[in-house]
């Protein structure tokens, strides 16, 4: 017999790798457990979790998950299939069709909501417990497959995995004051106003906060109009930066004796700013004491001292571990949750990665022997979008795993002037073609054309590798290097965020080089392109009937080519002088006679 084929195992064992994934490689803790708090006996087996997180399923493995929620075999459910309009979230939206999205989401906002945990007890068997959890979370996602369909709204694709949730519901149980941290540039985007609400379900005495991480993007006015519209929908919000937070000052150290002199000069500079900085701190902390007894949200960035005293002090009431105050931090991938403890501990704790989803299940992080930071795995939550790009440039969908790359870099464009596009990357965007509008904004193909020439991005066939070109500019984006900022809803988008004047000025009649121009040529027809076209100075022939042909549109000289009785024979001006020689002779011989 020959050696059994790898590919032999089966199709049952195929698709259970590929939905729960290897085993290998997995760390447990002594009592087999991958969690970082072990003692929990909350009625779950936390040593054998399903920790992938699932977003986006192909119609087999959302029939495959359906099944497993169900409890039923395959053969004793049918299928709810579902159509997709390939085009419903491809491209850019209209005026119009942005107007009616807007008004849908505004008409199901109390629709959009996180699943909750059914009511359990200690006298639960674990297999109860487990299917009603799996009963609610099947009913939960059914609404929201309802609302899609019916509506045809579009959603994040939120978090599928019920092993994910149920990690959210421990730590809102075991928490004191919920956090919620969101990103800077779109805050509404990443708050989840539904948990807050589930959150006073749980516990009156639950305390919500939104802490805006990335607060150094914003200007001073930016973070005020933000502060005052959390204000007016009675949310406590504070700013605070991750990346400032844990930036360190270097200390500069004398070269020589001859160099006392300015030593001094900068010792008295030192002094001026101590004091300063004395100065700032003590009316940071009349602001912080402000914010402990009537919370009025400030536009100021806390420092990581201010922000550890305002969660020590902020919640009075009663506390789920007595003595020990529990924030639990809640956000989406890549808002900076893991950067921010890392920031408070001064050192790093928690793993920290720009891919959604790092962090795989919730950790305990004492800070003081009386503060806990709870961190929750990130959660891509439902939320209404109105197109599939806008979540990948806001970093919920991972930049690497995209397949179609043209829709979100067309987003950017919109978002970010030609002008800034230019200067960020010194590169020179074609002009609009000839009966379009002048002002429009650059195509995807026209920017990723010009930035992967600029960068030697380019193809075997030397043309711009324009997929790899915009995972670049996607991530300048996602890192605030292109920087654009989302207004409140009560403040004007223009007025809110302004953009710079042009910094690098290009003259008028200057071009790019032509093998650029041919390289970033689009593949859009031109006017100059159907002209030279049609009016190409290629030589035509006009055939007519009989022995004649005129050569081009008559001839400029008017010269006739006689042919023979077979026109398309070639005539041959170098004939055989042989063969005339010998007709000679036998005409010559005949005139004799």
């Amino acid at each position: 017999m020959g050696k059994k084929s790898k590919s032999s195992s089966g199709l049952g064992r195929s698709l259970i790798k590929d939905r729960f994934g290897s085993t290998k490689g997995r760390k447990l803790t002594a009592d087999k457990s991958m969690l970082h708090t072990t003692e929990l006996q909350d009625g779950y087996d936390w040593g054998r979790l399903n920790l992938q997180s699932v977003t986006e399923e192909s119609s087999f493995q959302e029939f495959l998950a359906t099944a497993e929620l169900t409890g039923a075999e395959f053969q004793a459910e049918k299928l709810d299939i579902k159509f997709v309009n390939p085009k419903s979230n491809v491209g850019l939206l209209t005026k119009d069709e942005m107007n009616k999205a807007k008004d849908l989401h505004d008409k199901h906002k109390g629709e959009l909501r996180i699943p909750r945990r059914p009511p359990w007890n200690a006298n639960m068997s674990k297999e109860e417990l487990d299917q009603n959890e799996k009963e609610y979370f099947l009913q939960w996602r059914k609404g929201l497959a309802k609302l899609q369909e019916d509506e045809g709204i579009l959603l994040t694709p939120y978090e599928k995995n019920l092993e994910f949730w149920r990690q959210l519901w421990r730590v809102v149980e075991k928490s004191d004051v919920i956090v919620q941290i969101v990103d800077a540039r779109n805050p509404l985007l990443f708050y989840c106003e539904d948990l807050e609400k589930y959150t006073k379900e749980v516990s009156p005495d639950k305390m919500n906060i939104v802490l805006v991480n990335k607060a150094d993007f914003l200007t001073l006015e930016q973070r005020q109009a933000w502060a005052d519209y959390f204000m007016s929908q009675n949310v406590k919000a504070v700013f605070y930066s991750a990346a400032l937070a844990s930036e360190t000052p270097k200390e500069s150290e004398p070269r020589g004796d001859e160099d006392q002199s300015k030593l001094n000069q900068l010792q008295d500079c030192v002094s001026n700013l101590e004091k300063e900085v004395e100065k700032t701190a003590q009316k940071l902390n009349e602001i912080i004491g402000a914010l402990k007894l009537e919370f009025q949200n400030s536009s100021e960035i806390l420092t990581k001292d201010q922000l550890m005293d305002l969660f020590k002090d902020i919640h009075k009431g009663p506390k789920v571990t007595e003595d020990i105050t529990t924030i639990g931090l809640v956000g989406y991938p890549n808002v900076g949750k893991s950067s921010t403890i890392n920031s408070l501990l001064s050192a790093k704790k928690v793993s920290v990665s720009a891919t959604p989803g790092k962090t795989k299940h919730f950790q305990t992080l004492f800070l003081t022997k009386n503060l806990l930071l709870c961190d929750c795995p990130g959660l891509v939550m439902p939320k209404f979008v109105f197109t599939k790009a806008e979540m990948i440039i806001n970093g919920i969908l991972p930049i690497d795993q995209m397949r179609d790359h043209v829709p979100p870099v067309n987003l950017i464009a919109t978002l970010i002037p030609k002008h800034v596009l230019e200067d960020k990357y010194g590169i020179m965007l074609p002009a609009p073609l000839e009966g379009e509008d002048p002002d429009r904004c650059p195509t995807s193909e026209e920017l990723l054309n010009a930035y992967a020439y600029n960068r030697g991005f380019m193809t075997a066939n030397g043309q711009p590798d324009n997929p790899r070109a915009a995972r670049y500019i996607l991530k300048d984006y996602m890192n605030g290097k292109l920087l654009y900022c989302h207004a409140p809803p009560n403040v004007v988008q223009r007025e809110y965020h302004r953009w710079p004047e042009r910094q690098k000025f290009r003259s008028l009649e200057k071009s790019a080089p032509p093998r650029q121009i041919r390289a970033i040529k689009t593949s859009r027809a031109t006017t100059e392109d159907v002209d030279k076209l049609f009016f190409h100075g290629g030589s035509s022939t006009v055939h007519t009937k009989g022995k004649t042909v005129i050569n081009g549109y008559g001839a400029a000289n008017g010269s006739v080519q006689q042919l023979g009785d077979k026109p398309w024979k070639k005539i041959n001006r170098h004939e055989n002088k042989n063969k005339r020689e010998k007709l000679r002779r036998v005409y010559a011989h005949l005139d004799q006679h």
